[in-house]
């Protein structure tokens, strides 16, 4: 399980530069008008995780393969875009279809390049985006919860649920809110929430796109989207399109050096992808073997079956047990066998909840 970012934003802040440079394609026209992505494309990205190498080496791996993450880059979004300015109820489709929102926000200034309203303020940016969302929540609420709540009238069970949650949200939104402020009140609210599909429920991480001298320090424009970051209890990370433009064909120790020279310990996508994670509480367990040493990404309260299910349906359905070692004690004692020996592999069940880093050997029966 990787996990599905759609690049949000308005026109010319970055937002195909950017998904040019993480996916190091050139599928995005990257053009300096408004609406040149028309349709959304998706790159997918290997995540990058230096323990997997190590795993790799200790196992005498065969071959190495990273979990993947799909970034998807939405045309620009504009005033009225609820209201299909823009070809925005399009847009607003394809941010539906997505596990988290990337909200790319210009926090540089350029005379060569123009921006939509003549200005450089993220922070209205933002609102601008956030307001057609609300828009397209509210008018979707409206007459859904009214609708619920003449089945609920009628002893409808679901329908009382619906017209608790989804009521909630649409109070949320009335009072200038996101939906993601929203808590259900138990599984089956939960269920029904997430069926929704708000776009404002959406976890939401704002990309500061800064210029290269501000990269490894941001600025006072960054600074602002931070404090609404965390007043919200979304995440934000600075990165600078034009940097990750240039990482893409360097080679490992070209980008290393590269990025040294500009203070920076990793790449844009590197911080992008660990704040996602973070984001969506997702968590990366490990197999290893002579043939392959591969990694994958599952749900933080994920337990042992559900990590097992990533793998394959099967190994799900007759689950047994999971071989356990954690990564430190992997790397510590030299894998698998020493391990073994030193008891640190565990025999787990089905109530084990993996831990971020377990190296996994599934048992199954089907």
């Amino acid at each position: 399980m990787g996990f599905r970012c759609g690049i949000v934003g308005l026109p010319n802040v970055g937002k195909s530069t950017l998904f040019n440079a993480l996916t190091e394609t050139q599928a995005a026209q990257a053009a300096n008008y408004p609406f040149c992505t028309i349709e959304p494309n998706v790159g997918q990205v290997a995540v990058p995780d230096p323990r997997l190498e190590k795993i790799a080496a200790i196992a005498g791996s065969a071959k190495i393969i990273h979990t993947q993450l799909s970034f998807v880059d939405i045309a620009g979004l504009v005033k009225g875009a609820s209201a299909g300015e823009g070809l925005g109820n399009q847009f607003l489709g394809n941010i539906r279809e997505v596990d988290a929102i990337v909200h790319v926000l210009r926090c540089f200034e350029d005379d060569d390049i123009q921006h939509v309203a003549n200005k450089v303020d993220p922070l209205a940016d933002a609102e601008v985006v956030e307001t057609e969302l609300m828009l397209s929540d509210l008018e979707s609420l409206e007459k859904r919860v009214e609708n619920a709540r003449r089945r609920a009238t009628g002893g409808d069970k679901e329908a009382k649920a619906l017209t608790s949650v989804l009521g909630q949200a649409l109070e949320l939104l009335r009072d200038g809110k996101p939906a993601r402020l929203t808590v259900p009140q138990d599984d089956e609210e939960e269920r029904l929430f997430e069926q929704a599909q708000l776009l404002t429920a959406k976890p939401v991480l704002y990309v500061c796109n800064v210029a290269e001298e501000d990269a490894a320090t941001g600025n006072a424009l960054s600074a602002k989207v931070f404090e609404k970051a965390e007043a919200e209890g979304a995440q934000a990370v600075v990165v600078s399109a034009a940097i990750e433009s240039e990482l893409v064909g360097m080679d490992a120790e070209e980008r290393t050096e590269y990025l040294a020279e500009l203070g920076l310990e990793e790449s844009g996508l590197a911080r992008v992808i660990r704040a996602g994670y973070q984001l969506l509480s997702l968590k990366t367990f490990f197999t290893c073997g002579p043939k392959e040493a591969r990694a994958w990404t599952t749900p933080a309260e994920a337990k042992a079956p559900q990590a097992a299910g990533e793998i394959h349906t099967d190994f799900e359905k007759g689950f047994i047990r999971a071989e356990t070692i954690a990564f430190d004690d992997y790397v510590e004692l030299g894998g698998e066998s020493p391990a073994r020996e030193a008891g640190k592999l565990r025999q787990e069940g089905k109530e084990y909840v993996v831990q971020d880093g377990d190296i996994l050997l599934f048992k199954f029966n089907v």
